[in-house]
């Protein structure tokens, strides 16, 4: 199944290739154009026609830009890394902002995966069990038989209004899963029920243990035999947490009867397995041999059978009951099979999850440590089984996730969870986290959606946010039809199964304590922690990136732009020799895209990030409104950086020295001794101007690259005024750039032979300085005037996000794909064949 399914690349990886086109053919175009104006208009040599083109080319072309992107996605990784998300792939981190639906597992993930188990129901009652006992007594087990007894959906408040039942505790003490099926539970329980729920099966409610009194040891031990002989599971150390092994729920009904003073190593050591029906989520059971012992079983002859697992699996091969919870052929009577059905949903219904507990007498040497035994040992034959009773397993839902769902709806996104509980469980935890709303009332089972065509599908997945016992190959049908509804999915998984799923899920998301190396592997993102909130944070992550990236755009482009026309538009406003030197170009490539451009990529979320809905698919990295911007600022740089140019060269173009001549000439009209030549660039001794060409050239590289932190510093905001102390913090990156911008720009100005020999330069007076600080300044308004007018056009309803899905400049439409919603060999997708969105 892994195999089959097609990875796609991602929205702005795709975005990045096209506008690297646009962005190639028009700096070709500009450097043609230049060579032109150098040559025909200014009257160059065609050679220096050439260079010149060349150098307005080589300032056009991003060359940073690669190395920024690639920053952006590497900050991110490495700040969801310090927060238990662990990006395998660097551009799944941008696929995390345009997330409008979280598919997640509820156990480990929504819920704490600390099963304990706090109640158990026998044929006439129920014991409440201590789970935060501090002593191994057997008064941690009490007869209450009103416990939990209530139907939790039909709880009123003071004002006669439904109640959620049970509020979440921030502790997180409330109740959680459950293992049930829906289908053998739902029309079973009786309309007398509905308000309390029996607590006697009819077929005998008599019993030694008075309500409100403990049991005995030896009770405890005999009822949970089953739980604890049945099961490969240890406690940690002095039955904690610290160093347990085994499955958790198996773990809760051991720790269960270690608390009430059982002896379980003894127990296990007195009966071993002789052998197994191992586990599986395929029939739901467990089975295990053994030889019985007389204080166990009630019996010293034969072997006995322990089978634990879902009630809906293990009822319909019960054929009798243990009275009250006790063992022995002395207290076997007919099964109720009404009675624990509404025993169990009910308790489902309180988010627990319930796993029945059953055993059968054999014939001896009916089983040998040599057969290989499977499910029909237990499930092939006529019904057999004696139900003991019912153990009641809490798995409190993480506090945090509670604010992490609240948090991902504020922003848009859905949540939808996948579990193989029973639908009334999934329900109740559900209702708990914030799942559950009036628009996503109820839930739908695994076989339901496998006997819906493809377009029942579509609407469910839309309708419903609790998915109940859930299949792996449920979960690709899921994500196919949420992203045939245009919808862009994360998907949580951990087993081998899940692979599939998550491999086609817009994102997937596998687990780090409890994932397969399978599912890793296939997942774009591993949970170190497990945690549903992880999830969350990694899509206010992804929304970050995107708004980085865009804000680098914003930066970049003009300053690079900017470079570029300031030649091409000094030669046609009148310059004879290029504003800017090749050397300039690419020092100030350099220092703008690694030292400006990094402040960007880590630029911290805005305040709101999460109040905005999802990404549109397939929106434009660069939009009507963006493009604007871009091009707004390239005019600002180029209009200002010339405007500079010329005030200068009109300020110190006429002066003369005492013989009449220019004190600052021309470098193409220098005849004396100590002007320079083409082949001689430097001129003088780096201390003094001593031609024009480095005065235009000083002006020109100070007043741009200056401008640009400018642009730099407006950019940190996509639309929040720079105009604000907040422009002081948040990013320490920020001023520290700025700073070094100065210090390289004051090195290659005033150092002799670093400006003269290499840039051209010479060093500035105060005049020169001060209308390049004016410029500076100017660029900075003009660029807070602009998001004030974007600010106004938002606040009119405009689209200045560039969500319009009619405008699909720089988009890439993939063509419509005929795919099934999962593999055609798939267990349940012979009919689904639904065509997927068009990015």
């Amino acid at each position: 199944l892994v195999s089959k399914v097609e990875k796609k690349k991602t929205n702005v990886l795709v975005q990045i290739d096209i506008v690297s086109k646009w962005i190639a053919v028009f700096v070709c175009c500009t450097a043609l154009v230049t060579f032109l104006v150098a040559f025909l208009y200014t009257g160059q040599p065609a050679l220096d026609a050439v260079s010149t083109g060349l150098v307005t080319a080589v300032a056009m072309i991003p060359e940073g830009l690669a190395a920024i992107v690639t920053l952006t996605y590497a900050w991110a990784v490495s700040n969801m890394a310090t927060h238990n998300a662990i990006v395998r792939v660097l551009p799944a981190v941008e696929t995390l902002g345009s997330v409008t639906v979280i598919c997640s597992d509820k156990t480990g993930t929504l819920t704490m995966n600390l099963m304990s188990m706090i109640a158990f129901v026998t044929s006439n009652g129920r014991f409440k069990v201590d789970t935060n006992a501090s002593e191994r007594v057997a008064t941690n087990f009490v007869r209450e038989d009103k416990f939990m007894a209530h139907n939790r959906n039909e709880v009123k408040n003071e004002d006669g209004d439904e109640s959620k039942g049970e509020e979440l505790k921030k502790d997180g003490a409330v109740a959680p899963g459950s293992s049930v099926d829906e289908s053998a539970l739902a029309a079973e329980v009786p309309a007398e029920a509905a308000s309390e729920i029996p607590v006697a099966s009819q077929a005998n409610d008599e019993s030694d243990i008075a309500n409100g009194q403990s049991p005995d040891t030896n009770f405890v031990r005999a009822a949970l035999a089953t739980g604890i002989l049945c099961s490969h599971s240890e406690l940690g150390v002095d039955g904690g947490r610290d160093g347990e092994l085994g499955n958790p729920t198996e773990i809760a009904i051991v720790r269960a009867a270690y608390l009430a003073g059982v002896d379980h190593k003894s127990v296990r050591a007195n009966q071993p397995i002789i052998n197994e029906v191992p586990f599986s989520s395929e029939y739901k059971f467990m089975a295990t041999v053994h030889e019985p012992r007389p204080e166990v079983d009630g019996v010293s002859e034969g072997q006995i059978l322990h089978v634990k697992g879902a009630i809906d699996r293990l009822l319909p091969l019960a054929t009798s009951q243990a009275r009250g919870g006790k063992i022995g052929p002395d207290f076997v009577e007919p099964v109720d099979k009404e009675y624990w059905l509404a025993q169990a949903e009910n308790m489902s219904g309180h988010g627990l999850r319930v796993l029945a507990l059953c055993r059968a007498y054999l014939p001896a040497d009916s089983v040998d440590r040599k057969q290989q035994l499977d499910q029909t040992f237990v499930n092939g034959r006529e019904p057999f089984l004696t139900i003991v009773g019912l153990a009641c397993i809490l798995d409190p839902p993480r506090p945090e996730c509670v604010d992490a769902i609240k948090e991902a709806h504020s922003a848009g996104v859905r949540v939808a969870m996948i579990t193989g509980d029973h639908k009334a469980t999934a329900l109740a935890i559900g209702d708990m986290l914030g799942i559950v709303d009036k628009k996503h009332r109820e839930a739908v089972t695994g076989p339901e959606l496998d006997a819906m065509s493809d377009e029942e599908l579509r609407v469910a997945v839309m309708t419903h946010n609790v998915f109940a016992r859930a299949s792996p190959e449920n979960k690709i049908r899921i994500v196919k039809a949420l992203q045939a509804e245009g919808q862009v999915c994360s998907m949580t998984g951990d087993g081998v199964n899940d692979a599939p799923a998550l491999k086609a899920a817009d994102m997937g998301v596998a687990m780090g304590k409890e994932g397969t190396d399978v599912a890793r592997e296939a997942a774009e993102m591993i949970l170190a922690d497990d945690n549903f909130a992880t999830i969350v944070r990694a899509v206010r992550e992804g929304r970050v990136v995107w708004d980085n990236l865009r804000k680098v755009l914003l930066f970049n482009t003009p300053v690079n732009n900017a470079q570029g026309l300031t030649v091409l538009f000094g030669m046609i406003c009148g310059l004879e020799f290029a504003p800017l030197t090749p050397i300039q170009v690419l020092f100030c490539n350099l220092v703008c895209a690694v030292v400006l451009g990094f402040v960007l990529a880590v630029e911290p979320a805005e305040s709101g990030i999460m109040s905005n809905p999802p990404r549109r698919v397939g929106k434009r990295l660069i939009g009507r409104y963006l493009l604007f911007r871009i091009a707004f600022g390239s005019v600002i740089l180029v209009a200002f950086t010339l405007g500079a140019v010329f005030w200068i060269d009109n300020l110190y173009k006429g002066e003369t020295n005492d013989a009449g001549e220019p004190l600052y000439p021309i470098i193409s009209e220098c005849t004396g001794d100590d002007c320079t030549t083409d082949e001689d660039p430097g001129a003088g001794d780096g201390t003094t101007c001593t031609t024009m060409n480095q005065v235009v050239h000083t002006q020109a590289s100070n007043t741009l690259t200056l401008s640009a932190v400018s642009i730099m510093l407006s950019a940190r905001f996509a639309y929040n005024s720079s105009l604000h102390p907040r422009l002081f913090y948040g990013n320490k990156y920020a001023w520290f750039s700025a700073l070094l911008i100065v210090i390289l720009q004051v090195f290659i100005t005033y150092v002799p032979g670093v400006n003269n020999i290499v840039f051209q330069m010479c060093p500035m007076d105060g005049v020169q300085w001060g209308i390049c600080f004016l410029f500076v300044v100017l660029t900075f308004l003009c660029m807070e005037a602009e998001k004030a007018l974007m600010r106004l056009l938002k606040s009119k309803k405009y689209d200045t996000d560039d969500d319009d899905e009619n405008d699909q400049y720089f988009v890439a439409n993939d063509a419509p794909s005929n795919e099934p919603f999962a593999p055609t060999d798939s267990q349940r997708s012979a009919t689904m064949n639904a065509t997927l969105l068009r990015k």
